[in-house]
């Protein structure tokens, strides 16, 4: 068993946290996303947004009310193995998880090459080796450290995104007297286009999730972990709403639909100048999200090791080093696998299988938050939130949904 004294660092406050998320959540999704979606539902691409949010948030409190009752490190195999007291289960659901933060690191780690190699030709393997083991070291430095460089660069992306806004501003002011384009009506056309595109947009919202395995490093932890869980859910919500607002009055949804940077396009085409800012904004976006899927990745390792969810040999994944009070084993296998996957997998694959997975888990735990409300003693108080049983159960529904229509399209 490892040595009680070898904790991890309480260091993040509520502030650190919510950019944390933010960090997590902001980025990929609503730089790249926002033209797709515009190009399933059109003007009402901002509805599919509202709609996704939503969607999301059932899980996100489900999370949210977990998090206040069990603040552990490796939280979604915690919250199973409290529902059923399963090891094996909790070992599956432990697995998943980790495997879950390398495959999306190594998914971003491949679209890290394509943006780079736009400034700078270099081969694919050494950009893959060279930024996995950067972010790597990175998170080895230390909790503080990482998350205050992942606060940095999400400021910098909605910064990036605030630029999208301000050179749209011509256009946003015409909303008032567009407000009919965004009206669907009874239009079945209409509403089928908002569904589909609440589909796409869904996955821009993951990333709350994660932020429950840095619980061991959150000051105050039942109250500011839930808080930060559904702040970082409004505030994403916004940005994400007011962005593509922004986008689909600016420029036709049928233009955005065909763009592979659709805010870089933007960007170009309403000042006509070169959009270099946007796209290096798109690169720490990457970077950032790489960074923050690792760390949840090590933590997963070393929660599972600490509370013996692994085998015996791999005890030395629940390892603090005594200096930067950071588990550098298990970052250190972290590392190893993102660059295995990112060097041998395209980024469509690893993007697709990342969805099921993270959908999968979303399951799980709301199955978990169903069956510990069941038990006796739900009543017990807790010092965060309590939601009522429907929310994990409307989850547990939209999650296993979701998850029956990606594997008909992996198979497909």
């Amino acid at each position: 068993m490892p040595n009680p004294e070898n904790q991890l660092r309480r260091s993040l406050t509520l502030p650190m946290l919510i950019l944390y998320g933010l960090g997590t959540t902001i980025g990929g999704g609503i730089y790249a996303l926002v033209g797709k979606v515009a190009g399933r539902a059109g003007m009402l691409a901002p509805l599919s947004f509202v709609a996704a949010a939503l969607l999301s948030a059932f899980t996100a409190l489900a999370f949210a009310e977990l998090s206040s009752r069990y603040p552990k490190s490796a939280g979604e195999a915690v919250y199973v193995q409290q529902a059923f007291n399963k090891k094996s289960l909790t070992v599956i659901i432990g697995i998943l998880v980790v495997f879950n933060g390398c495959i999306s690191a190594a998914a971003l780690a491949n679209g890290f090459v394509g943006y780079l190699q736009v400034f700078v030709p270099v081969p694919d393997w050494i950009a893959i080796i060279t930024v996995t083991a950067a972010l790597g070291l990175l998170a080895i430095w230390g909790i503080g450290q990482s998350v205050i460089t992942a606060a940095v660069i999400t400021v910098i992306e909605i910064a990036g995104l605030i630029l999208i806004v301000w050179v749209t501003r011509s256009d946003l002011v015409t909303f008032p007297l567009r407000l009919n384009e965004f009206n669907p009506g009874l239009n079945s056309t209409m509403w089928l286009g908002i569904l589909s595109g609440s589909f796409l947009a869904f996955y821009a919202f993951i990333g709350f999730e994660d932020m429950v395995n840095v619980a061991e490093e959150v000051v105050d932890v039942e109250k500011n972990l839930p808080r930060a869980i559904i702040v970082t859910l409004a505030l994403t919500t916004l940005i994400y709403c007011l962005v593509t607002l922004a986008a689909v009055l600016s420029v036709a949804p049928e233009q955005l639909g065909h763009q592979s940077a659709p805010l870089t396009y933007i960007y170009a085409s309403k000042t006509g100048s070169d959009a270099t800012v946007i796209s290096l904004i798109s690169l720490l976006a990457i970077v950032n999200g790489g960074l923050i899927q690792m760390i949840m990745a090590s933590r997963v390792l070393y929660g599972m090791s600490r509370q013996s969810l692994i085998p015996a040999q791999l005890n030395f994944m629940a390892d603090i080093n005594p200096r930067t009070q950071t588990p550098i084993k298990a970052t250190l296998l972290v590392m190893l696998l993102v660059s295995v996957l990112a060097l041998s997998y395209a980024i469509e694959s690893l993007a697709e299988t990342t969805s099921l997975m993270i959908l999968i888990i979303a399951v799980l735990v709301n199955t978990a938050l169903v069956r510990i409300k069941l038990k006796a003693g739900e009543l017990s108080e807790i010092k965060g939130i309590r939601v009522p049983i429907a929310v994990p159960i409307i989850g547990l529904t939209i999650s296993f949904g979701f998850a029956v229509m990606i594997t008909f399209d992996l198979i497909k």
